[in-house]
């Protein structure tokens, strides 16, 4: 009687686990979540492996400056495929997100993390190698900027705030 009812509790926490585990993956697979916002960390795992050294992940921008209200062009170069992103600019001066995207590739979404359109995330668990975006700076001057992005390589292997180099603002201050 006993065994049966352990064997119940068994199938029920087993039941669980998996249904938790669907349910991380499933909100993994439509982009970053909110929560991720700030840190720009992953949130469907519990278990976070960190790979201490990324090589073959590069930010790039065409610009080394810009003026207010100016588009700016970012790509994204990797040597091996990866699922998933979250790609911000945000002020060196005090690491808040700035501007929008106003041009983002298949495979990818606007999040709004603070204001319409300031964050891009991954919609599909496509694998992804070369991503080009455009990024609009805001017409008000906000100083030198830096892009940010976090890649998820598989549900256990991702990468935070890997940095382009500083696109430093031009005209008034």
């Amino acid at each position: 009687r006993m065994d049966g009812r352990r064997a119940h509790i068994a199938i029920v926490g087993w039941a669980c686990t998996t249904l938790c585990f669907i349910s991380y993956a499933a909100a993994f697979s439509h982009g970053a979540s909110l929560s991720a916002c700030t840190d720009m960390m992953p949130r469907h795992l519990r278990a976070q492996l960190h790979s201490p050294s990324n090589n073959y992940v590069t930010l790039h921008t065409n610009m080394s400056f810009y003026f207010p209200g100016d588009k700016v062009p970012v790509t994204v170069r990797s040597t091996r495929d990866f699922m998933g992103f979250l790609l911000q600019a945000r002020k060196v001066s005090n690491d808040e997100i700035a501007g929008t995207f106003i041009f983002i590739p298949p495979g990818s979404k606007l999040l709004t993390c603070f204001e319409d359109g300031d964050s891009v995330t991954h919609s599909d668990k496509s694998l992804k190698r070369n991503l080009s975006f455009v990024w609009k700076a805001p017409d008000q001057a906000i100083g030198d900027i830096k892009f940010f992005i976090s890649v998820v390589q598989s549900y256990f292997v991702y990468w935070t705030k890997i940095e382009s180099a500083i696109v430093a603002q031009r005209g008034q201050n």
